[in-house]
């Protein structure tokens, strides 16, 4: 079946324009990166223990769209997102919430930990039982590992991932010095754990890869490519890795995948095993 793209124009001439981008895109995330240090600051949270049951809480309507989450790459901040929220406030998305982790973080299974108890305190906040994730690179990698790995699934309805280099790249910078980094390679523990079985596994991953990421090496190890994983993998032509958070054709790809209905299951993972396709946004 034919891999769903979004309509960029078609290298060669796309390349040239795609690095133009990544520049503007670069400097202007430069410029809005201090904004996003501090974490945000939410209402008073719910007391211990009146958090909802993943079954869900009886004053929230079940028409209420989940709580979307939006964690950011390596070396990065909840600023990356600012074009994104935007967009999904502006179509009805009600809930947003934006995680930093730190730089220092050195294990993307200690982050995924950290994404879990994240998680548990939106969903007692909001009284959601579940919640939607858009990950950009390493911050897709770790809500997988959430996911896949921690029982996340319970909680995750739907993770989008832009540019989330799930079998690994074989660029990686710095890679001697941060173990976090190495793990993004090809082969590493993380990466090979997510190769594991996952039978059974509730969420829906959509995910978005761009022939021209020049930080996920080959581009295609940011598909989702698993046997028990209810996986669609949308091509991106003409823009690059930077891009992917900011360009409104996805943003509108994004609300799309968001926005489609759960799929009635007898059991969680009935229609895992495949490999869904969507038509181009």
């Amino acid at each position: 079946m034919k891999t769903p793209s979004l309509p960029f124009p078609a290298p060669p001439a796309a390349l040239l324009r795609a690095t133009a981008l990544e520049l503007f895109v670069l400097a202007g995330h430069a410029l809005l990166y201090p904004t996003g240090i501090a974490g945000e600051r939410h209402p008073g949270r719910a007391p211990a223990g009146e958090g909802p049951e993943p079954a869900g809480r009886p004053d929230i309507a079940p028409t209420d769209r989940p709580p979307v989450v939006l964690l950011h790459g390596f070396i990065d901040n909840r600023s990356v997102f600012v074009l994104l929220r935007r967009s999904l406030a502006r179509h009805g998305r009600l809930h947003l919430e934006s995680l930093n982790y730190s730089p220092l973080t050195s294990d993307i299974r200690t982050a995924a930990e950290l994404l879990d108890r994240h998680i548990e305190e939106i969903c007692a906040r909001t009284g959601h039982p579940r919640v939607d994730i858009v990950g950009h690179s390493l911050g897709g990698l770790i809500a997988r590992y959430y996911v896949q790995r921690l029982a996340g699934d319970r909680r995750v309805r739907t993770l989008v991932t832009l540019g989330t280099p799930h079998s690994g790249t074989a660029v990686a910078p710095l890679a001697g010095a941060l173990p976090i980094v190495r793990q993004m390679r090809r082969g590493s523990a993380p990466v090979e754990e997510l190769r594991l079985p996952a039978p059974g596994c509730r969420t829906r991953f959509v995910s978005f890869w761009s022939e021209l990421d020049r930080v996920i090496v080959p581009a295609e190890a940011a598909r989702v490519d698993h046997p028990d994983l209810d996986a669609v993998n949308v091509r991106v032509t003409g823009i690059g890795h930077l891009a992917l958070p900011v360009h409104p054709a996805v943003a509108a790809a994004v609300r799309q995948a968001l926005d489609e209905p759960e799929p009635a299951r007898e059991t969680p993972g009935a229609t895992a095993g495949t490999t869904r396709t969507s038509p181009a946004a």
